[in-house]
């Protein structure tokens, strides 16, 4: 019995080993991985044995059948192999060179998430109609002007976090260091989603926001699943928004971080500035020999970012006009 399920029982053991780290999202995609092979694999019980070139070939085909982004696919096969290296490493299954050599395992970067410049432009600046989504658009709006701010950082954001016009926090992701000067043009987004319901406990944050309740410590696993209910809620009112407003291109949370680092590269500021407004760690090198850039410098081409997408259907008018 013990040959027939050692690769289900590997996986939900590393999984519940991230849980206990308080790694609740990264535990939640292998989670989503073995759940997918699992389907595929018409049986909740998987041997090493089962997981081999031909399977895995005919596994990824499945996924493209479902209609899976590229990304989505390579992330589910570097699960796998995370769990098959994990038994390979307990002697519970044989190492295979190459095993995963025929599937999608890489970044596709191919796929285009950043809105063109007319949609981005009403998308966040339309009105529409609608008191509910005005206050997703106003969300919308901040998350640009915040330097492309992903979701996560947003709705963790605490009043602490905000001093003297200055947001200083750190990435959830990755924990790095952030700061970004608040643009005139946010003041009324801010006051307008300010929480207004404290939880004055200390053990609890108090969030500068009314995205979470403030009703979990931070690392609790409740407080993951409390997250990742508003990010659906969120993703599905950007939907909603989008069609409201004739939008059609792909709207979700990360549109904005996308959107903003393109603006920004299409109006040629330098990599090294776009990589650092949005934390990135993946030009480390280059950010080693390069003096980092100042506060005022990187709130000087947020300001002519967001000014640039506000005022981009006056120059089209203007243009048509002449």
């Amino acid at each position: 019995m013990m040959e027939k399920n050692r690769f289900t029982i590997c996986a939900n053991s590393y999984i519940e080993s991230l849980r206990k780290e308080g790694r609740y999202s990264t535990a939640h995609v292998y989670k989503n991985a073995l759940r997918s092979f699992t389907q595929f694999s018409g049986t909740p019980s998987i041997a090493f044995h089962q997981v081999n070139r031909e399977s895995l070939k005919r596994y990824g085909n499945y996924l493209l059948a479902r209609r899976l982004k590229l990304n989505t696919i390579s992330t589910y096969m570097r699960m796998l192999r995370c769990i098959y290296n994990q038994g390979v490493d307990l002697g519970q299954a044989p190492y295979i060179h190459r095993l995963f050599r025929d599937v999608f395992t890489g970044v596709d970067t191919r796929q285009k998430k950043a809105l063109p410049i007319h949609e981005l432009h009403t998308l966040l600046y339309k009105d529409p109609q609608s008191e509910s989504l005005r206050r997703t658009q106003a969300i919308a709006n901040l998350l640009f002007q915040f330097c492309g701010m992903p979701f996560a950082d947003f709705a963790h954001l605490e009043i602490s976090n905000l001093k003297h016009g200055i947001l200083k926090y750190h990435r959830t992701k990755t924990g790095t260091p952030m700061s970004v000067e608040i643009l005139d043009t946010s003041i009324e987004d801010i006051a307008k989603l300010r929480n207004k319901h404290l939880s004055r406990r200390s053990d609890y944050p108090d969030y500068l926001f009314h995205v979470l309740s403030g009703n979990y410590k931070k690392h609790e696993e409740d407080a993951y699943i409390e997250y990742q209910s508003a990010l659906r809620r969120f993703n599905n009112q950007l939907k909603s928004l989008a069609r409201r407003l004739c939008i059609h291109s792909s709207v979700t949370s990360y549109t904005f971080r996308h959107s903003w680092a393109t603006t920004a590269k299409y109006r040629g500021t330098p990599i090294e500035m776009i990589s650092e407004s949005l934390g990135h760690k993946s030009i480390k090198t280059t950010q080693i020999y390069l003096k980092g850039f100042e506060l005022e410098e990187r709130t000087k081409v947020n300001r002519q970012n967001c000014f640039y997408i506000k005022n981009c259907r006056k120059r089209y008018l203007e243009m048509v006009n002449s």
